[in-house]
């Protein structure tokens, strides 16, 4: 038991120390957000006391208004440095990557499956719903780049319903804090070894990260390709 307190109390600091650096996160892109919460939190229990002092209960409403105003306050809190955090992250190379990382279970993710020159990126993510693609960057760029996924996939997945998703807020965009919301509502149309069978052709078939070309343009002056390519040991 001695050494199950240490533990839970070192489990309760590490928490109130990872809600206060979300917080300072939070503030810096949102400045009401003390006075939200304080007006949250206040309000609702100020709502409950009331209604206790009006029936002549005012201990139980007032626990009870407690309570209730510490949850309301957590989701407001939680819903509103959501909010800044993709605030912070939109427009950020890497930010749709970040998002499918944190989909939730049943989703296998693979960042950077394509990318071009500019940085245009597309990320694949594979669940029940069968294969997403996920673009961010340039609409017009990243247009050519799923195709090309696409049509690479069609190969070796073909019975397996493919969706894309390009990241942004222009017309035919899905906005970075919807791409989560997006997906989810996609029909389910895979079972659990259907989905197990599809990301290992996937893995079969490879990608960007695993097999990077070697990078073009004009090489340094003096410089020569050895003949014969790398040879293995």
């Amino acid at each position: 038991m001695a050494r199950k307190e240490p533990a839970a109390d070192a489990a309760n600091a590490g928490r109130l120390k990872q809600i206060a650096l979300t917080y300072k996160m939070t503030r810096k892109a949102d400045k009401m957000i003390g006075l939200v919460l304080a007006a949250v939190g206040i309000g609702t229990f100020g709502v409950f006391l009331a209604i206790g002092f009006l029936i002549d209960h005012p201990w139980y409403l007032g626990v009870f208004g407690l309570l209730v105003a510490l949850l309301a306050t957590a989701i407001v809190f939680g819903r509103r440095a959501e909010r800044a955090a993709f605030g912070q992250m939109e427009g950020q190379p890497g930010a749709a990557a970040a998002v499918l990382d944190n989909i939730g279970r049943g989703w296998t993710t693979t960042p950077a499956v394509a990318m071009n020159r500019s940085q245009d990126v597309v990320h694949r993510a594979v669940g029940k719903a069968g294969i997403v693609l996920v673009a961010e960057g340039n609409p017009n760029r990243v247009k050519g780049l799923l195709a090309a996924e696409k049509k690479k996939m069609n190969r070796i997945v073909a019975d397996v319903p493919v969706h894309d998703l390009i990241v942004g807020t222009g017309e035919g965009q899905v906005e970075l804090k919807k791409v989560r919301t997006t997906m989810l509502k996609l029909p389910r149309v895979l079972t659990g070894p259907q989905v197990t069978a599809t990301n290992d052709r996937l893995r079969a078939m490879g990608d960007l990260m695993s097999n990077m070309p070697l990078p073009k343009g004009p090489m340094p002056k003096g410089m020569k390709l050895p003949k014969g390519g790398p040879r293995g040991r």
